[in-house]
């Protein structure tokens, strides 16, 4: 009898593909499924970088490049860095991957020993925790709530912290919660961590076009946190680039050494055509590109808060940026209808799915397990019907 690896066998599956892979069978069995789970905008790639793609096949663009990528693409993320977020770095200072996901696997597999421990303000994106068991390390959770805007305080931070703290890893704007955290926060949570050197931050800035505040602020570019700063970002969410899978890291030099020996051991580089187009997003004025999908979002995000903010029990906060809205739903806890009882957010999750045709994902997998993530990355009228049906369905318990 085969058997899996125990490392296998301590991931848990990513609980947002998880919901995405229910939702297909239901879909399959003929059901009208409504996926609010996956966290992809519902814009294509727009058509001046899908010309650089085609361009780049026309070009030969089809063998190997250096792994951490092309040195065209690595130059175009510097003027990136420094046009959109006063990050000053070096091209041998980049890398880029198969996704965000990878760089960030990247700088784990890099960084963390057997039983080194991560900070994690709570919620967090669902991968962030097996990707640092896969690691070795420890992932440790630093809860917030609802009440807070789903921030945590340097004091918080610092309450977690023991001799085993090698990284605190966040995204801001936050998936899953929306929150975006401001200079003078991320200022404060810097002037704590002076006193303790050895320990290095990882900034998830996936969504930085995705901000309603207009203010997105890189924790890299305080001084004291220049040299223990890796910057994690991509083209998916703000150039709707999802299926190119290019993501990359700015990042100390060292580390950026690390992260292509593993890198060169596992995928070596990602593709070539996708790599020409993301240098062709990377030049191009981000605030041009992406001001319609982000007042599209804007907009159906007071929506659905509008939406959600009308049901009975259920609480949200104004998430500043991404496209999730991550209530907290405690209020059915313990409620049921016949023979089905919601215990848990999972259990509010799979009602929904199985009786309103709608798929949220559990909070559990985010560290709230008292909330759900609702991806609103889809058209208006879809939006409605969902929260028509759910609301139907949450009137029926009891």
């Amino acid at each position: 009898m085969t058997k899996v690896s125990d490392r296998l066998n301590r991931l848990a599956e990513s609980a947002t593909l998880a919901m995405a892979r229910m939702s297909r069978e239901l879909q399959e069995q003929g059901h009208d499924v409504i996926a609010l789970s996956l966290g992809e905008p519902d814009f294509d790639t727009p058509d001046f970088i899908k010309q650089a793609a085609k361009k780049a096949i026309d070009d030969n663009f089809s063998h190997y490049t250096p792994v951490p990528g092309l040195p065209e693409l690595r130059n175009a993320i510097v003027k990136k860095f420094k046009r959109d977020n006063n990050l000053e770095y070096t091209a041998d200072q980049v890398v880029t991957s198969t996704g965000a996901k990878q760089s960030l696997a990247n700088v784990c597999l890099s960084l963390l020993n057997p039983g080194d421990e991560v900070l994690l303000p709570c919620p967090y994106w669902v991968s962030y925790t097996e990707i640092i068991k896969l690691s070795e390390g420890v992932p440790v959770e630093v809860p917030s709530t609802i009440a807070t805007d789903f921030k945590v305080t340097p004091e918080e931070l610092e309450a977690a912290i023991t001799p085993r703290t090698k990284l605190l890893m966040f995204s801001s704007p936050c998936n899953p919660s929306g929150t975006v955290y401001t200079q003078e926060e991320l200022e404060a949570i810097a002037k704590m961590l002076e006193k303790y050197p050895e320990i290095y931050v990882v900034a998830d800035e996936i969504y930085e076009h995705i901000n309603f505040t207009e203010a997105h602020f890189s924790m890299g570019t305080i001084a004291s946190m220049k040299d223990r700063t890796i910057t994690v970002n991509g083209v998916s969410k703000g150039f709707a680039m999802t299926g190119w899978r290019v993501g990359f890291v700015g990042a100390p030099l060292w580390v950026a050494k690390a992260c292509n020996k593993i890198q060169g051991q596992i995928t070596s580089a990602t593709c070539a055509i996708a790599q020409k187009a993301a240098e062709t997003a990377m030049l191009a004025d981000p605030k041009e590109v992406t001001i319609e999908m982000k007042a599209t979002f804007l907009k159906r995000r007071d929506m659905i808060l509008n939406e959600l903010n009308s049901i009975k029990g259920i609480k949200c906060n104004v998430p500043q940026g991404a496209f999730y809205v991550f209530p907290d739903v405690s209020y059915y806890f313990g409620k049921s209808v016949d023979n089905t009882t919601i215990n848990n957010a999972n259990d509010f999750c799979m009602y929904l799915l199985n009786k309103a045709h709608v798929a949220f994902v559990a909070g559990d997998a985010f560290g709230n397990p008292e909330c759900v993530r609702v991806s609103y990355a889809a058209a208006d009228g879809k939006l409605m019907e969902a929260m028509s049906r759910i609301k139907l369905q949450l009137a029926k318990l009891n």
